[in-house]
């Protein structure tokens, strides 16, 4: 160890490759900065024993390490080519010590930047932040809605600045140094040598030190994960994941679609296309299906908040059909949006709405377009965030955003959209232009006052515009009442469901891998004249949402959903799929089995409770289930047989 220690010490006496090293020793300073700050933010949450601490660090300098040894590689190149005469000019040293100056300040950008991130979704950069890079006008929007930008921005130049000026002697003297090429290229393919190491022997198993999630995400290295994330934004499912013979598996999953008034009328594994029929007459009411910006079902009276922070959604719930026990499968729009339009497991990877190639799916469009419905997807922002537009419009449902909306509709906006009373206005106009052409509607509504930076019309609540998520919450409830208002003074209401389902939870981390509390929310039907006061308890999740809804209407149909009718199944039927891009989830009786890329299966005993995390045999029944579930949802998908013509 002392001869490297010395080497490295010679370089940055006597080498122009000091530049490069010195930018890693002040990076190597700086994420383990970050992890100890982040570490200080979560200790509630994570186990300090001595192991972990040594896990912590040691896999994370690990990671500090791989990641900027890939980082260097242009530089390490450029200072092995760049001649002394070039190298040693007075324009090329101010150049270098503008683009050090540079890499210093965009050092610590990202360290706050993950600093940010970990507090508002509790993990280390993931598919998420990809996401957020692509679509950056509202994200830097929502940046500075929520943020003093000009005050960050600038205590971190100042902090570069004082970074630079320390080091701005080491760096003159690494410019002055005349290196031959031969000593250039002996130095230079030593350190490329660094990133083929790292390739070979860093991936993404190391971090998995715990059971204890937060743990995991402390070992990362922030920069290392985001690349990843952009890297495998899709996971084949044959590849990472845990497989069995469709043959073995068809008659399970089978036995999990199947309800009473179904009958499969294919024998090819997988294909779980059936007949449902409802006996009856049905029932051509007209449906409008909100699905609430980030709505955790503990903001909700009905489920114990005493905050009174829903008034509206708390009487719609006495009033109407409340599910109790009801799980988001995801942590994101898209994956809520996927999961109530499609009926579909949370495959690993990114979303289908968010994916090439996802038009004519089968979906609760597409039943209702076939029952003769008029079928809209109504966003308060604008369409091209996430892809929503392309892909509900790919699905045979007309769009309206925030950009079909004339200022004279639109009282308020942030950076995700219009306020939800304004939202709700055009939903009602919509609805009374369908009824008057004389066709029954089905409208999709995604709501986006709920999210940060939390602000929203003046005046309307108790709670000041930009005071944080209880007001957001309590504005999305008030804007809610005065939709139900609106409606009902319209003609068409008497015969209309409304259906209130949150897309996601305000917060998914938790200390374990997936923090099933973290996954619970409201699903309300309320229809006065059509449904009667019931609390249901059955275990269920979004897949579940379109055929009950289809079985409350009493429609018969062709179904190719996963999910099944709440209402129909019984009390020891009840299950919950949950997953969080990688690691796919099967909840039963306070049993959750899961699976992640390349890792086998966990089942965690009692998720809601004190969370008894252990690996699982392949032979368990819930672990069985959890492969026919996933499997045969990427079956489907691969070999396009949920797809109409």
């Amino acid at each position: 160890m002392s001869p490297m220690f010395d080497r490295a010490r010679e370089l940055l006496r006597t080498s122009r490759f000091a530049l490069p090293l010195l930018f890693i020793l002040l990076s190597l300073s700086v994420y383990t900065g970050i992890r100890t700050l982040l570490m200080i933010g979560t200790l509630g949450e994570i186990d300090l024993s001595l192991v972990n601490l040594i896990g912590v660090y040691s896999i994370g300098l690990i990671y500090d390490i791989a990641f900027e040894s890939y980082f260097i590689i242009p530089f390490i190149v450029y200072l092995i080519l760049v001649p002394n005469r070039i190298f040693n000019h007075k324009f090329h040293r101010l150049l270098t010590h503008l683009l050090f100056f540079s890499l210093i300040y965009g050092l610590l950008f990202t360290a706050v930047a993950e600093w940010l991130f970990w507090q508002e979704f509790g993990a280390r950069f993931n598919f998420i932040s990809v996401d957020y890079l692509v679509y950056r006008t509202e994200v830097t929007n929502n940046i500075n809605e929520s943020y003093p930008v000009p005050l960050i921005l600038g205590a971190l130049f100042l902090a570069a600045a004082t970074t630079y000026f320390r080091l701005r002697k080491s760096l003159s003297r690494a410019m002055r140094h005349q290196e031959p090429l031969r000593h250039r290229l002996k130095v230079g393919v030593t350190l490329l040598a660094m990133p083929l190491i790292s390739y070979a022997l860093v991936d993404q198993s190391l971090h998995h030190i715990s059971d204890n999630n937060y743990v995991n995400e402390l070992s990362e290295n922030g920069p290392y994960q985001f690349f990843n994330a952009f890297k495998d934004n899709t996971l084949d499912y044959d590849r990472f994941y845990v497989n069995r013979t469709a043959k073995s598996l068809d008659p399970i999953l089978r036995e999990e679609v199947a309800t009473p008034n179904s009958r499969f009328v294919n024998e090819a594994p997988f294909d779980i296309t059936r007949q449902i029929s409802a006996g009856g007459p049905e029932h051509k009411r007209n449906v409008i299906l909100v699905s609430v910006e980030s709505l955790s079902a503990k903001y909700l009276g009905a489920f114990g908040n005493n905050e009174g922070l829903t008034p509206n959604l708390d009487r719609l719930a006495r009033e109407g059909l409340l599910f109790s026990n009801l799980y988001a499968t995801g942590t994101r729009t898209t994956r809520g949006l996927e999961s109530i339009t499609l009926s579909l497991p949370p495959t690993p990877g990114r979303s289908l709405v968010k994916r090439p190639d996802n038009n004519n799916l089968f979906s609760l469009g597409y039943v209702f377009q076939q029952k003769g419905y008029e079928t809209k997807f109504l966003y308060g922002g604008r369409g091209y965030f996430d892809n929503m537009n392309a892909f509900f419009s790919g699905n045979g449902y007309s769009i309206v955003d925030q950009s079909d909306l004339s200022d004279e509709e639109i009282s308020f906006s942030n950076a995700w959209g219009v306020a939800d009373e304004d939202l709700y206005r055009r939903a009602v106009k919509e609805a009374g232009r369908s009824a008057a052409e004389g066709h029954p509607f089905f409208f999709h509504i995604m709501t986006t006052s709920n999210h940060r930076p939390f602000t929203y019309p003046d005046g309307k609540i108790d709670i000041p515009s930009g005071d944080g998520r209880n007001g957001a919450v309590k504005y999305t409830d008030h804007a809610i009442g005065r939709f139900i208002e609106m409606a009902a003074k319209q003609p068409w209401f008497d015969d209309t469901l409304f259906l209130f389902v949150a897309d996601h939870c305000a917060g998914s981390a938790g200390k374990a891998a997936l923090p099933v509390k973290r996954y619970h929310i409201p699903f309300i039907v309320y229809s006065p004249k059509h449904v009667a006061p019931q609390h249901v308890t059955t275990l269920a999740s979004q897949i579940d949402v379109a055929p009950t809804l289809l079985g409350l209407l009493n429609f018969s149909y062709t179904s190719q959903f996963f999910g099944k009718d709440i209402l129909q199944m019984r009390a020891e039927e009840g299950r919950a799929l949950i997953g969080n891009y990688q690691r796919l989830g099967l909840l039963r009786d306070n049993r959750l089995s899961y699976q992640a890329p390349l890792e086998g299966f966990h089942l965690v005993e009692d998720p809601l409770g004190t969370v008894n995390d252990h690996t699982a045999l392949l032979d368990e029944p819930l672990v069985l289930e959890n492969i026919a579930f996933y499997e045969g949802a990427d079956y489907l998908l691969k070999n396009r047989i949920n797809r109409h013509q």
